[in-house]
């Protein structure tokens, strides 16, 4: 019983990862209903960012807040610039141009800051978070961080204009048009909001895994499974998701014979065949109908 509390803990903690990353694959696609394929590789470039300027003798936190800042400012340009004129291209396109982005950005952090391991700071600490516990401070720093910002997100959407503009512009752009919402810088403020998220996980994981250019990869997949566990339609479920994939991740590893660290990527990729085949929309998605 101990074990299976220690690795319900720890899923908790590394699923709060999974939940920002989700999250963040969430707005974007109700933006534009594409999933970002470089939605990793633009958290990475961020925590490189960040890990700059703390190299360069910013504080920790000063440092957060002008990283998310400059994420955010870049997601807008990214919409504005490349997929704006992308708008009624085939769906094929944009793939291709999230490929693209994949490579550009991973290319680029190698360049300029190298391919070797870098350690980045917490503000948490790595010690336990009392003792015995079988978190560590950050864990619990991770998982905090994660539910105030899913906080602040539901009460920007609930309570705010723009909040309820960018969510009308995703459910019906057309009559969101009729009524003098502006839908492209909407979305645009979606892929704003979608970078500074990524850049939030990047930061809480990168004292986890180490900060270099592929830190990202299998985290990628693992908030796409939350994404599509929750609901691709619902940011609150992909949240509830990616907790649910780190959960089942660390108790597959430790209980199921044979399955072990190695196999750990399976079971996320195992939860999203298994939801698409029983439940499309996801647990807390909505389907979504079109009348013609």
């Amino acid at each position: 019983m101990e074990l299976f509390i220690h690795q319900v803990l720890a899923g908790l903690a590394t699923g709060g990862i999974y939940a920002c990353i989700a999250l963040a694959i969430v707005m974007i696609y109700q933006a534009i209903h594409h999933l970002n394929l470089a939605q990793g590789e633009m958290a990475m470039f961020s925590t490189f960012v960040a890990w700059q300027l703390i190299e360069w003798g910013m504080p920790y936190w000063a440092a957060f807040v002008l990283t998310l800042a400059l994420s955010f400012i870049a997601g807008v340009a990214i919409e504005r610039i490349v997929f704006r004129p992308l708008h009624n291209a085939p769906v094929l396109s944009h793939i291709v141009v999230f490929i693209a982005l994949f490579s550009i950005f991973n290319s680029a952090a190698g360049f300029i800051w190298d391919f070797t391991i870098k350690s980045f700071p917490t503000p948490f600490g790595s010690q336990p978070l009392f003792d015995g516990a079988p978190v560590s401070a950050h864990d619990t720093g991770m998982f905090g961080v994660t539910f105030v910002l899913l906080i602040l997100l539901f009460l920007f959407f609930r309570f705010t204009r723009v909040g309820l503009a960018m969510r009308a512009a995703a459910v019906n752009p057309e009559s969101a048009r009729l009524v003098g919402i502006r839908v492209g810088w909407m979305v645009a403020l979606g892929w704003g909001m979608a970078a500074a998220i990524g850049a939030v996980a990047g930061m809480l994981i990168a004292p986890v895994v180490f900060l270099e250019p592929n830190m990202m990869l299998s985290i990628l997949l693992y908030g796409f499974a939350g994404a599509v566990v929750g609901g691709l339609t619902s940011p609150a479920g992909a949240v509830v998701g990616g907790f649910i994939v780190g959960v089942v991740e660390n108790l597959a590893g430790s209980f199921i014979p044979y399955i072990g660290q190695e196999l750990k990527l399976t079971i996320a990729l195992a939860l999203i065949v298994a939801v698409l085949m029983v439940r499309p929309s996801g647990l807390f998605g909505s389907r979504l109908v079109s009348r013609v």
